[in-house]
């Protein structure tokens, strides 16, 4: 690998990191604790991620349990999932919330397949816009005579391959999330 490739390498990692947390939060017709990742919670005074308030546990297919390490700030974690709006059922059992999943619709399910597909379309943006930035760096080192017009085109070539490969990456991972999503 090219020593202009490998100093971006890893601005392509991180746009496929970033698809797979991005995704995460999508919701299948199962019980994942994933999907409350997004959600914040004000614990004395400010705002925290879920799980740095409670326990989340999956009880079942269609439960999800959280258990508030400080039973004050249940209130608020009723809350802030209402406001989240990801289509749970919430129930507030005193010493710990439930969340019920429903099962969802095929109305629903082609919905999420489409947020899938937009979140897809923007990270395949951000890779062609990190392939574009290597492609000019390489190209302006050739103007600069760093490197003969053969490397030039060999380095172009191993560039559009590694990209061809990410994005073969990305499309893998959004297979396998719109299988979770269609799945009955």
């Amino acid at each position: 690998m090219n020593q202009y490739l490998q100093a971006k390498q890893g601005d392509f990692t991180n746009a496929l990191d970033f698809f797979k947390k991005e995704i995460g939060s999508l919701r299948t017709g199962r019980a994942n604790p994933s999907v409350l990742d997004i959600v914040q919670v004000e614990a004395y005074g400010v705002m925290n991620p879920l799980n740095a308030v409670g326990n989340i546990a999956v009880t079942d297919s269609r439960s999800i349990v959280i258990a508030a390490w400080d039973k004050g700030v249940m209130k608020n974690i009723e809350k802030a999932i209402v406001e989240a709006d990801l289509g749970f059922g919430v129930v507030n059992e005193g010493d710990k919330i439930r969340l019920t999943v429903p099962p969802l619709t095929e109305e629903n399910r082609k919905e999420l397949v489409k947020k899938l597909s937009e979140k897809m379309e923007k990270v395949r943006i951000i890779l062609r816009g990190v392939r574009d930035n290597v492609k000019n760096i390489i190209e302006k080192a050739f103007e600069d005579k760093e490197m003969s017009e053969d490397d030039k085109f060999r380095f172009i070539k191993e560039l559009d391959e590694f990209s061809a490969k990410k994005n073969d990456e990305l499309k893998d991972i959004r297979d396998r999330k719109e299988k979770d999503i269609m799945e009955i």
